[in-house]
């Protein structure tokens, strides 16, 4: 994307001197600022807005950005003239592909033919265009130039996009680089993303966007990205709706919401839930200095607000600090013998600048404090003005965050006013402070943690090729006894198993099994087997295993008459332990997704689960293990001994591998697994590995 932002002369194909349309105010922008040379293209020639037209690009020649505003039926020729011409950088601001319809789609595809034919790196079709405001560009039909300032934004919707434009100006917040995505045919997230964490005037990546190119690409972009720089994302269509809207808005596969979760968490990414929450967020990563821990002071005149403060400092996680005796003593020797010295300190209703100055100069100093709320109400003699510019010059001087709250109207509009010009945020709400000093913790957590290479067990890959080569030439998607040999290669440990199709063969199978027994049917068709009489525990002997056998053949065809009886499964009865899941689904966006949780019949019922994109490291497994709700009943509740959960752990890492390694495996479930006391180990006893169609 560098000879995007960095072009010397920009062509715009469509301008025109019709006031309304897209390539004349295209022209507009370009002209208020941009210092290239700009070259309107019409088919008609003249002269728009003071610059000659030309007819074609041939006319003029090469030039280093084409900016396309003409309809979508005429942009694949534009295109490729400018494939012909060696140009490499093309914005598509004409909608009219796949976002509308599978001829959209068609004529999309043949556009990014075109472009990987001649190497054009293409923004768009169906967007607003880009913006550098350090190069002083608009090749955007966004009405004004933005303001220069520390963040960059993509924005998968280019009415987010205006919208967040004109917000930004109203509160004085500034950019660096602004591109509109749209229907990312070839330029996408991954790209941006790479491209604002090499631009030096950028600080702070946020992003609106509807859905993923590239999942795996885009995570180690991040990865690697989230170490030199915050990246604050809006992901829309959490809900099935949601999902549903996206996919007709630009034609985009939404994927599901538990895995943007999990890779955004892997990917050192902070999603956000609202434009008011990007704004408070970027906005403070823009100015503040990142706190050491979460240790947090609040400062403020009243005494309501403060408790409301804690209140939401501890609900997120966060600590209130606790202020060394050496401050509390320099507090009261300035402050008045009513005033609070404890966290949060509260200066009174009358407190001037000079108290506010001087309290937090004292809780500055204090090593225990890892950052400051401001937090100042409208009393009758407050002032305003003077406060604010006490907060801007402690901002200025310390290496700790401090958040400004002025919580009020009309009282704080200059306040207000004061602290904008100086890019420093005001957070209308205590809450919206709080929860930016939280984003900003989060954010040094990130930037401190070393990622960790997935581990590289030893296994038989080879027999797990023979099985899966096997299974399809028989036909077989859906693999039975077949599974259990896979897991052992993979060095997963499993229950004794056999699996019978005749009466008599099941009776010497638990014979050389030996009792207690469970019995389970074998079924493609049937995935609950308990829900049908499909699993018998406790046989104890030969008749009680007969019994069993003939039950199941009698009943369930009566429950499931279309299912398909292959067989049933005989396991050693297992006595103790506790059952949990271990699974796998391979997700449209970011491929094979692990999942962890309680096993048995409870993991839909509580849907206590965790996710993790694969390959996962052992830090990511283990805090899989260590994030379910009920992780404590694995930690030993009520003075239970407590699981096995290192080998729950080495579990997931070797899942992790298999269908890493495997990508034919469309779907992957260990339920349960029974986990033993804490180094006793785990054992597998039921399983479903289902492998993709069209291999």
């Amino acid at each position: 994307m560098h000879g995007i932002f960095n072009a010397k002369s920009i062509a715009v194909i469509g301008a025109t001197d019709k006031k309304g349309k897209i390539g004349n105010d295209i022209i507009k922008s370009l002209l208020k600022c941009y210092k290239g040379k700009i070259i309107p293209v019409n088919v008609k020639g003249g002269e728009i807005l003071g610059l000659t037209v030309y007819k074609s690009l041939e006319e003029y020649g090469p030039v280093d950005l084409v900016v396309i505003a003409i309809p979508a039926a005429h942009i694949i020729n534009a295109v490729e003239n400018c494939g012909e011409l060696g140009i490499k950088n093309i914005i598509v601001i004409s909608a009219g592909f796949k976002e509308i319809s599978e001829d959209g789609a068609k004529l999309e595809n043949e556009l990014i033919g075109i472009c990987n034919k001649y190497d054009i790196k293409l923004v768009g079709p169906n967007c607003l265009g880009v913006i550098d405001t350090y190069n002083d560009m608009n090749a955007s039909f966004s009405a004004d130039m933005a303001l220069k300032g520390k963040i960059s934004f993509m924005s998968q919707s280019g009415a987010i996009m205006s919208a967040i434009l004109d917000y930004a100006d109203k509160k004085n917040i500034g950019f660096s680089r602004i591109v509109s995505l749209g229907n990312k045919a070839i330029i996408n997230e991954k790209d941006c993303i790479e491209n604002f964490v090499e631009d030096v005037n950028t600080e702070v990546i946020i992003g609106y966007l509807e859905g993923i190119v590239d999942g795996p690409n885009f995570i180690t972009a991040c990865r690697e990205a989230s170490k030199k720089k915050p990246i604050l994302i809006i992901k829309s269509g959490r809900t099935s709706k949601g999902s549903e809207a996206v996919s007709s808005h630009t034609g985009t596969i939404a994927g599901s919401d538990s895995a943007y979760e999990a890779a955004f968490s892997q990917a050192g990414v902070l999603r956000i839930d609202s434009l008011a929450e990007m704004m408070d967020y970027s906005t403070a990563f823009a100015l503040s200095p990142l706190p050491k821990g979460n240790k947090i002071v609040i400062i403020t005149n009243a005494g309501g607000p403060g408790i409301m403060v804690t209140d939401e400092i501890i609900r997120q996680g966060m600590e209130l600090a606790e202020i060394s005796e050496d401050t509390k003593n320099r507090l009261k020797e300035g402050l008045a013998p009513t005033a609070s010295v404890k966290n949060p300190v509260d200066i009174l209703g009358d407190a001037s600048p000079e108290t506010y100055k001087f309290a937090l100069d004292v809780v500055l100093d204090d090593p225990n404090v890892d950052g400051v709320i401001f937090l100042v109400t409208p009393q009758s003699v407050t002032d305003g003005e003077g406060t604010a510019r006490v907060a801007i010059d402690a901002v200025k001087k310390t290496d700790k965050p401090i958040l400004c709250s002025f919580f009020g109207g009309t009282e704080f509009e200059k306040a207000e006013k004061i602290l904008s010009k100086e890019g420093i945020p005001n957070y209308l709400y205590p809450r919206m402070a709080v929860n930016s000093m939280k984003a900003l913790y989060r954010y040094s957590k990130i930037k401190d943690m070393e990622y960790q290479e997935p581990p590289k067990f030893d296994v038989d890959k080879k027999l797990v090729e023979d099985i899966i080569k096997n299974a399809y030439d028989n036909g077989d998607l859906s693999l039975g006894l077949e599974s259990f040999d896979i897991l052992k290669a993979y060095g997963i440990p499993t229950v004794g198993t056999a699996i019978t199709t005749k009466l008599e063969d099941t009776v010497t199978a638990a014979e050389e099994i030996g009792y207690p027994l469970v019995m389970k049917i074998i079924s493609p068709q049937i995935s609950h087997k308990s829900d049908v009489g499909g699993i018998k525990l406790n046989l104890n002997n030969k008749e009680e295993v007969e019994e069993a056998y003939k039950d199941m053949m009698k009943n369930i065809p009566l429950i499931e008459p279309d299912a398909d009886l292959e067989g049933v499964q005989l396991q050693k009865m297992l006595s103790g332990g506790k059952e949990v899941i271990v699974g796998m689904v391979k997700d449209p966006t970011f491929g094979p997704m692990i999942m962890f949780g309680l096993g048995g019949i409870y993991v839909e019922i509580l849907k206590d689960v965790k996710f993790a994109i694969a390959p996962v490291n052992h830090e990511e497994a283990y805090s899989m293990v260590k994030n379910i709700k009920t992780h404590k009943l694995l930690e030993g509740a009520r003075g239970e001994n407590p699981s096995d959960i290192d080998s729950i752990t080495e579990i997931i890492l070797r899942i992790s591998q298999l269908v890493t390694d495997f990508p034919e495996i469309n779907e992957f479930e260990i339920n349960p697994l029974i986990v033993f006391d804490e180094g006793e180990g785990a054992l597998a006893v039921d399983m479903r590995l289902v492998l993709k169609e069209n291999n």
